[in-house]
């Protein structure tokens, strides 16, 4: 396991005043792209999403290609509790679920977003 305990990171309140109102700078904490078809994971320790990212997730997920799964985790010792599930702009209910369930999640939608391009239905549903 990697010691982060001093590790840096950036701080993203110094553009604060670059955008409007209670707008803020997020982070990604997991994000990978299968044939333009993009799955952001992001870890919760109490498994709610604050409403600005809930607004966010419900806008990417209905414009992109994009799938997002908020996992409820103890991120110290990966132990996974739940996951919920963000596509085309719903929010799925939490469902419980452990780490191997977590990994046979992200393993299905690699093998979908493999066989599943996101050019070619783009190209498919504006003809």
């Amino acid at each position: 396991m990697i010691d982060t305990t001093n590790a840096k990171t950036f701080g993203a309140e110094i553009f604060a005043d670059c955008l409007p109102g209670k707008i803020a700078l997020g982070d990604v904490d997991g994000l990978v792209e299968i044939q333009g078809n993009l799955l952001f994971l992001e870890f919760k320790e109490h498994g709610r999403i604050p409403r600005g990212q809930q607004i966010l997730f419900e806008r990417l997920t209905r414009l992109c290609p994009a799938t997002v799964l908020v996992v409820e985790a103890d991120t110290e010792t990966m132990d996974i509790f739940g996951v919920s599930y963000i596509f085309d702009g719903k929010i799925e209910p939490q469902v419980s679920m452990n780490q191997e369930g977590l990994k046979n999640l992200v393993r299905s939608w690699a093998d979908w977003a493999q066989h599943n391009p996101a050019f070619t239905q783009k190209k498919e549903n504006h003809e």
